[in-house]
């Protein structure tokens, strides 16, 4: 059971941290030549698509993870330091989608509803932020799961 846990928990991890990699050192440099007609409806089309499969990963994260927590950890309080270093990081990490989702992407898709083009460069601007700074949280998240056990 560990085994599969712990793959769902990673597959979860790749895809929310390797999704935003993609997104914000691949797709956002060659979308930045286009023209905002033509690129802030490409970032809608690309956000609709990744932002519920985030979702979906962060649910993943949650179950699996405190599955792990509970079963072979002993629970919070015998959890290792780097494991509450994850979780900690992790739950900042889902309070910024969050905000992502109910604050900046409202405001992209409404101002590209009414053809808002400047009102939607500033909320992909804010989008790209948020995702910044989640992705340098994911990679530290990464790091610390993938070595806390050594420390």
């Amino acid at each position: 059971m560990l085994v599969f846990l712990l793959a769902l928990h990673l597959l979860a991890a790749i895809f929310w941290v390797g999704g935003m990699a993609f997104a914000y050192w691949m797709l956002r440099p060659a979308a930045g030549p286009l023209d905002p007609p033509m690129r802030l409806p490409l970032w809608r089309r690309v956000f609709a698509r990744f932002l519920p499969w985030v979702g979906v990963a962060i649910v993943v994260l949650l179950g699996s993870g405190y599955a792990m927590l509970a079963k072979y950890f002993g629970g919070f309080a015998a959890a290792p330091t780097y494991v509450n270093v994850m979780q900690g990081l992790g739950w900042l990490m889902v309070l910024l989608y969050l905000h992502l989702i109910f604050a900046p992407w409202k405001r992209l898709r409404a101002a590209l509803d009414q053809n808002a083009l400047l009102d939607a460069s500033k909320a992909l601007n804010q989008i790209r932020m948020l995702v910044a700074i989640n992705l340098a949280l994911g990679i530290i998240v990464v790091i610390v799961g993938g070595t806390g056990r050594y420390w």
